[in-house]
């Protein structure tokens, strides 16, 4: 059996092409004013049409883009959250308003409506949220209440996504979008 034979002209990938195309030797200049002549561009149009990069803004051979780069957003750890709404219904303010820390140690701990709760939570990149299996208290507060109380903690639970509002967390997931305010 032969051993294969790989051709010379076998495009560059695509890392290795812009390494030789930020190196601009003197052949790739020959070139670029060729192509310029040829096509009727002035040499820098050429330079900018046969580099990708420089369509986006980059500097000829820096590696570095021109075009500001938008910074993710943090998820605030170390703060208080009080519940506002889940799914548009609002909490009412009183003593089973359900509220939760993420700690910079990404321990989730709170109170659901009735019972304590701690899991551990992850802000991902994208803006992403895990949340682990929750440990809690077992007690009952009523129907209501502990009907309130299953539907956030399988919002908080279930959450996948979290963005921070004018000041409100959102956490939206498959069980619906969790809404809270910043807390003491």
């Amino acid at each position: 059996m032969k051993p294969a034979r790989f051709s010379h002209t076998a495009p560059l990938p695509i890392r290795e092409r812009s390494r030789a195309a930020a190196g601009y030797g003197a052949g790739a200049l020959f070139a670029i004013v060729v192509a310029a002549a040829l096509s009727g561009a002035t040499p820098a149009q050429a330079q900018i049409n046969s580099d990708p990069g420089m369509m986006r803004g980059d500097q000829p051979g820096s590696g570095q883009s021109m075009v500001p780069q938008q910074r993710e957003k943090q998820f605030p750890v170390g703060s208080s959250w009080a519940a506002v709404s889940l799914n548009n219904k609002t909490y009412a303010i009183d003593g089973s308003r359900p509220y939760f820390t993420l700690d910079n140690q990404f321990q989730l701990r709170g109170f659901g409506g009735c019972n304590t709760f701690s899991a551990t939570a992850y802000p991902l990149r994208g803006q992403g949220f895990a949340v682990s299996p929750f440990a809690m208290t077992r007690k009952s507060c009523g129907a209501q209440i502990d009907a309130a109380e299953r539907a956030f903690m399988l919002a908080l639970r279930m959450s996948q996504k979290w963005d921070v509002v004018k000041g409100q967390l959102l956490l939206q997931g498959s069980a619906g979008t969790l809404r809270a305010d910043r807390s003491l």
